[in-house]
């Protein structure tokens, strides 16, 4: 049930239908089930699929909607057409949405907002006109560029590249894409930053051919890497990099790894913060009474008390389970212990250091067994607290 809230959560007032669209995103799926149903599919078309749709998913993003590395003009041309053989409009388009995107998350002026649901973010925008309008974002570069103000010829192939190269490849790519909106705002973690919606995961790095390390992106849109550890799969990031190599693409821009790390830093202590802060903790010392040894004495005959490192401990519930058995406390209530729990009869663990934290009563005045001429006065004594918790 939740899942299904999350896909129609928050749709906005729809205006109409962009039949084009729609029309596109149900025929080119249904030509693709026809074909595996009914064309036989040949190793070389599968090869051709395969090879088509990586090059397809390349297309108009970490260039020209991030500037995130320069390139030659054939790279530019080479880049430019991969987007076009996707079918999911003109560069300018697409660039312009997708600045708004970054530059509005998660509000009503981001084309794809996630807090829209899941439908919404994954293909609604798409097929459905509404009052929503993308926000203003700097586009001067693209308006004023050539190249991307020329229109791109797409290419279709009779029977099986009809089917799988041009239908099949198209649809995968319509949704992968899509996904970046949608699976890559939804699924996984945010390493980075969690203020808004993206988030990091293998499987939308899969589904999105590596643009699913969305948290990543979405704090450094002008890094060209999407995946910023040397083991996460990003293979546009692998391909700018060969074509720096060959001389193709320059000035490839990074974010220093020293804020890289500190973000990462920053959520890691803050997950360790909300975890600290749902754990138990000794009551603090200024909380705990002070009392004198012959207070201490005198309610150690009642309850079993012993003294550690100047701390008076309740141990009276702990006797059926101490490992060393109940004897060896009851014997030595009101005794100082601290050597004894320091090595003396057994160097404790952590674990055990941590658990008679807890059991702390009360603090003794100066520490140890005070001389009778320093005793505390009868009216100002404390009474040593109960220890109830456990």
């Amino acid at each position: 049930m939740q899942f299904i809230k999350n896909l129609t959560q928050g749709f906005p007032a729809i205006t109409g239908i962009r039949w084009f669209n729609l029309s596109v995103l149900v025929i080119t799926p249904a030509l693709s089930l026809y074909g595996l149903l009914y064309v036989h599919i040949f190793w070389n078309t599968v090869v051709c699929t395969t090879l088509y749709y990586i090059y397809s998913m390349l297309g108009y993003h970490r260039l020209w909607s991030h500037r995130s590395y320069n390139a030659s003009f054939p790279l530019q041309v080479f880049l430019i057409l991969a987007g076009a053989s996707a079918v999911q409009g003109s560069c300018y388009w697409w660039s312009r949405r997708h600045r708004s995107h970054h530059r509005h998350t998660d509000t009503d002026l981001d084309p794809y907002n996630s807090e829209r649901g899941l439908l919404w973010t994954h293909i609604g925008w798409i097929i459905f006109e509404s009052d929503l309008k993308p926000g203003p974002a700097d586009i001067s570069d693209l308006r004023n560029d050539p190249l991307v103000q020329v229109a791109a010829p797409m290419v279709l192939y009779w029977k099986g590249g009809f089917f799988f190269v041009g239908a099949l490849r198209m649809t995968a790519c319509h949704h992968s894409t899509f996904c970046i909106n949608s699976i890559a705002h939804y699924l996984g973690s945010t390493p980075y930053d969690d203020k808004h919606s993206p988030r990091d995961h293998l499987l939308s790095a899969i589904l999105t051919m590596g643009e699913g390390y969305h948290n990543f992106h979405h704090q450094f849109p002008m890094d060209y890497r999407n995946a910023f550890r040397w083991y996460q799969y990003d293979p546009t990031k692998w391909f700018i990099s060969v074509c720096h190599w060959i001389g193709l693409a320059s000035h490839l821009r990074v974010f220093p790894s020293n804020e890289i790390e500190k973000g990462a830093l920053t959520m890691k202590l803050k997950v360790l913060k909300d975890v600290q802060d749902s754990i138990e903790w000794p009551v603090p010392p200024h909380e705990l009474p002070v009392v004198t040894w012959e207070t201490f004495q005198e309610e150690s005959k009642s309850r079993t008390l012993l003294l550690i490192s100047g701390f008076i401990h309740d141990v009276s519930l702990f006797l059926d389970t101490h490992p060393g058995g109940p004897v060896l406390l009851t014997r030595n209530s009101g005794k100082d212990m601290t050597a004894s729990f320091f090595g003396g009869v057994y160097a404790h663990s952590h674990a055990a250091h941590n658990l008679i934290g807890m059991m702390r009563v009360g603090i003794l005045a100066g520490g140890v067994e005070a001389p009778a001429e320093h005793a505390i006065p009868p009216s100002q004594r404390l009474v040593i607290r109960a220890n109830t918790s456990h």
